[in-house]
């Protein structure tokens, strides 16, 4: 339990720092982005402790830049594969790497049944919801252009409802054509989570 002991005050920080970036800095104003708070608080946590536990490790620095290329390799190699998969992905791929860490560092194994607990738990919560309502977007090619104008802007939420099914919640205009009498919009909608 003192490898444990050591890292708790330091999580505590990171998940004060990771609350404060995350929940009142990120989030408030990037609301259409909620997908991304997902991703954030799971980075902070996962490699808070992959850090953590390489400190007794050479290749610590090393190893953690390393863990991250991987991400990022899979992130931009994957065609269209949605943010959250590819969280769920790296969590993969990094806790088989801490649950072996144990091995080379001073961690006990009730040590580790703890850490993968509390890492999983916070996912669990953080993929629930936590009080972030997850916002989807699409594109649309409108063609009734007279509903783009911000007087007509309930009915044109009205008309999209109706027309889409779907609970749209705001739109924005990207562009308008008016020799083809079309505009490019972008509307969000809540998911059921």
């Amino acid at each position: 339990m003192i490898a444990l002991q050591e890292l708790l005050p330091g999580l505590l920080l990171n998940l004060v720092a990771a609350f404060v970036l995350i929940g009142f800095i990120y989030y408030p104003v990037r609301r259409s982005k909620a997908e991304f708070v997902f991703a954030y608080f799971t980075f902070f946590i996962v490699i808070y402790f992959i850090t953590g536990l390489l400190r007794d490790v050479q290749l610590t620095l090393g190893m953690g830049f390393g863990l991250m290329a991987i991400f990022s390799v899979l992130r931009f190699q994957a065609e269209r594969l949605p943010l959250r998969e590819m969280v769920f992905l790296f969590v993969s791929i990094s806790l088989p790497f801490i649950n072996q860490l144990f091995l080379a560092t001073r961690i006990t194994f009730s040590e580790l049944i703890i850490l993968n607990i509390f890492i999983l738990a916070m996912i669990f919560v953080l993929d629930r919801g936590w009080g972030v309502r997850y916002e989807e977007e699409r594109q649309i090619l409108y063609e009734k252009i007279d509903l783009i104008r911000p007087e007509n802007h309930e009915a044109l939420l009205d008309d999209l409802r109706a027309r889409t099914g779907l609970p749209i919640k705001r739109v924005l205009v990207n562009e308008i054509n008016f020799m083809r009498d079309v505009a490019q919009i972008t509307i969000y909608y809540e998911t059921q989570r």
